[in-house]
C-alpha cells in the first residue's frame, strides 16, 4: 500500500526538468475561472488530432467495432468530440491534483449517496467498480471527499508523475495499491475498505477471459474483478463523474449494489460487468477513453483488429 512520500532531492535531476516545467503551466492554467478552462480545454483536445493522428484511428476504429450500426458522419463527429474530452480531461488532472476542496466541491453534485450508505450498513468492504471516462482523476478526487478509498493504479515509471500523482491523489483518498497487488486488495476489502477498481480495459491475456463488449463479441476482460468478488466477498457499486452538456460542472454518480453477480462462473461475471460498463459508458459515450486499444488481446489464432 503506498502513500505519499517525503520530496526527495532526486526528484530535481535533470531528466525530470521537462516534467517539472509540464506540471507547473498546468498549474498556472487551472487557475483560470473554469468556464474559460472549458472553453480551453475543448480547443486543446480537438488541435491535438492533428498531432495525434494514431489515436484518432484507434478511437474511430474502436467506435466501428462497438458501434457497427453507427454511419461513417456520426462515427467521426464522436471521435472529434472524444478528442475534445481529451483536452479536458487534461486540465480536469491539474484540477484533481492542485484544486482546493472548497472549489472542487462547488462544481460538482452528487447522485446516489444514498445508495453508497445502503452498502455500507452490510458492514463489508465496498468495491468501487470505475470507469476510464476522461474525467477519471476529477471523479476520484470527488468521490474521496465523499468516502475516503483506497485506489487500485499502475504506477507511473517517470518517480516525479509518480511522486506528483501520488500525492494529488492522496489529497482526498486513503492510499493507493498496485492493480496486480490482488493480496493487498483483498486485505483492504476483508477489513471493510472502500476500494477503486476499473476492470474496463484490456489488462493482456495473463488474467483474463473472452466476453462480449458492445458489439465485440470475444473481448479480453479482466477476472480480477471475479477473483475480488469470489475472495473478500465486497458489496460492489458503480461510480463514475460525468462532465455535464451545458458545461457547468459534474455529476457524480454513485449506482446501487450490483446483484446476482455470478460469483461461481468466471465467463458469466465477465459477460456481466461487461453490461454494467456499457450501461455506464453510454450515459456520456463521447465522455469515454476510446483512444485505448480495448481489443488489442484477441483469442489464439484470430486476427488483430487494429
Amino acid at each position: 500500500m503506498k502513500h505519499p512520500k517525503k520530496f526527495q532531492s532526486a526528484l530535481l535531476h535533470p531528466r525530470y526538468w521537462k516534467t517539472w516545467c509540464g506540471l507547473f503551466v498546468l498549474f498556472l492554467l487551472i487557475q483560470l475561472p473554469y468556464p474559460l478552462l472549458r472553453r480551453f480545454g475543448l480547443w486543446i483536445g480537438r488541435s491535438s488530432m492533428r498531432f495525434l493522428k494514431r489515436r484518432v484511428a484507434i478511437a474511430y476504429r474502436n467506435l466501428e467495432l462497438c458501434f457497427p450500426e453507427m454511419d461513417t458522419f456520426q462515427r467521426q463527429r464522436k471521435v472529434v468530440d472524444n478528442f475534445a474530452s481529451l483536452g479536458m480531461g487534461l486540465l480536469e488532472t491539474g484540477m484533481a491534483w492542485f484544486w482546493s476542496d472548497k472549489r472542487i466541491k462547488r462544481w460538482f453534485n452528487v447522485i446516489g449517496i444514498q445508495n453508497l450508505k445502503a452498502a455500507q450498513k452490510n458492514q463489508r468492504g465496498i468495491l468501487i467498480i470505475g470507469v476510464h471516462f476522461m474525467s477519471l482523476e476529477l471523479g476520484g478526487r470527488a468521490m474521496g471527499l465523499c468516502q475516503p478509498m483506497i485506489a487500485t493504479y499502475r504506477p507511473h515509471n517517470n518517480k516525479a508523475m509518480e511522486w506528483v500523482q501520488t500525492k494529488g491523489r492522496m489529497r482526498s483518498n486513503k492510499a493507493m495499491l498496485n492493480r496486480r497487488n490482488l493480496r493487498g486488495i483483498v486485505r483492504a476489502l476483508k477489513h471493510g475498505e472502500h476500494v477503486w477498481f476499473a476492470p474496463d480495459q484490456d489488462y493482456g491475456p495473463h488474467g483474463s477471459v473472452f466476453a462480449p463488449f458492445f458489439a465485440v463479441e470475444k473481448a479480453a476482460t479482466t477476472s480480477g474483478t471475479f477473483m475480488l468478488a469470489r475472495i473478500a466477498k465486497p458489496s460492489m457499486l458503480p461510480v463514475v463523474l460525468i462532465r455535464r452538456e451545458n458545461g457547468f460542472g459534474y455529476d457524480l454518480l454513485i449506482q446501487p449494489v450490483l446483484k446476482n453477480y455470478p460469483i461461481s462462473d468466471k465467463i458469466a461475471a465477465a459477460a456481466y460487468m461487461n453490461k454494467v460498463l456499457e450501461q455506464e459508458i453510454m450515459r456520456a459515450p463521447e465522455q469515454y477513453m476510446w483512444l485505448h486499444r480495448r481489443f488489442k488481446t484477441r483469442p489464439y489464432g484470430s486476427t488483430s483488429l487494429y
